[in-house]
């Protein structure tokens, strides 16, 4: 049997030159931003006149921004009338064939009849150093970090085969929908969120809910109803 912590390790690589300068990925549950941290847990509701619960009591809220890994800025990016600058010291070393440089881009035309696309705008793409290898059987999904819709850009989704796909590095393509943005985009800022998935075949089936299964769905219901934090108590999974 294959030792659990092995099954289902991630392993990053970096060139050796970068170590020392290169900000490393970090469990999604360690890149929370302010503004949630901030959160009261409930508000007052002007519609009911009571207190509501806000989305800090939420779990699968919750759950969708901590799951899975964060990849971070390399440096910092100074932003302003749409142009894109930055300093930043690359030390030489054996490995030659990669980018140096924190930000690329891709031509309009490449996203032409998608919702990213605009004549007169690249596509900016992350670059990223780290190599990401997963275990035999797993994909990595890379999409926007989650409910994130503070960040001025907006990351591209897509879908890696990382457990075989791992000795090259994976950009990340977005959609800067924020033109009005002056400033630093800082070293660190999160510029994807990459989540493990077991590839499997799945089938599927219809039914009605009836007969024990909609006895179920009206025991859940009233509980729902009746308590706080039962999803929290008895149906939510540990994951981590």
């Amino acid at each position: 049997m294959p030792d659990r912590t092995d099954a289902h390790q991630i392993t990053f690589r970096c060139p050796p030159e970068l170590e020392s300068i290169l900000p490393k990925p970090i469990p999604a549950v360690q890149g929370l931003p302010d503004w949630f941290k901030a959160l009261p847990q409930k508000a007052f509701s002007a519609a009911s006149q009571n207190e509501q619960f806000t989305v800090k009591k939420c779990p699968p809220f919750i759950d969708a921004m901590t799951y899975g890994f964060l990849m971070p800025l390399v440096a910092d990016i100074e932003v302003k009338d749409g142009a894109f600058t930055w300093q930043r010291d690359v030390p030489g070393g054996a490995i030659t064939n990669y980018p140096r440089s924190p930000l690329e881009f891709h031509d309009a035309s490449q996203v032409a009849g998608t919702p990213f696309h605009e004549d007169d705008r690249f596509i900016i793409k992350f670059t990223n150093f780290w190599t990401i290898e997963l275990p035999k059987g797993f994909s990595l999904l890379v999409t926007h970090p989650v409910n994130r819709r503070d960040l001025p850009f907006t990351t591209l989704t897509g879908l890696v085969d990382a457990d075989s796909y791992h000795d090259n590095f994976v950009h990340f393509p977005a959609y800067w929908h924020n033109p009005d943005f002056t400033g630093t985009l800082s070293k660190g800022t999160p510029v994807a969120q990459c989540i493990p998935v077991n590839r499997e075949s799945w089938t599927h089936k219809f039914e009605t809910l009836s007969g024990e299964a909609a006895q179920r769905l009206h025991d859940v219901s009233t509980a729902l109803s009746l308590e706080q934090d039962v999803y929290r108590h008895e149906f939510r999974a540990n994951k981590r």
